[in-house]
């Protein structure tokens, strides 16, 4: 098993934190870099990209749905703008 340094060991953790890893993806994947898993590395990370991609699409379509919902208000609110005007006596 190989050694990993102190500073090696708090940079991988701390990106790995930044990244939204739990304590017990951060150990696993310090547990692979001293046992020299590369590709079960990989594979950890590659996990973590998928959840948070998926999470990134869930918001993103919270995100669509409410743009409609202010589409559909601008389109109505138009829409008695236009019919106000209409209705205006002419001098």
């Amino acid at each position: 098993m190989k050694q990993i340094g102190d500073e090696h060991a708090f940079r991988i953790r701390r990106n790995l934190q930044d990244a939204g890893c739990e304590a017990s993806q951060v150990n696993q994947f310090l547990d692979l870099e001293r046992r020299q898993c590369r590709r079960e590395q990989y594979r950890l990370l590659s996990c973590q990209k998928a959840a948070l991609l998926q999470r990134l699409h869930q918001i993103q379509y919270k995100i669509d749905c409410l743009d409609h919902l202010v589409y559909i208000m601008q389109q109505e609110d138009e829409k008695e703008r236009r019919n106000a005007l209409c209705k205006k006596p002419i001098l």
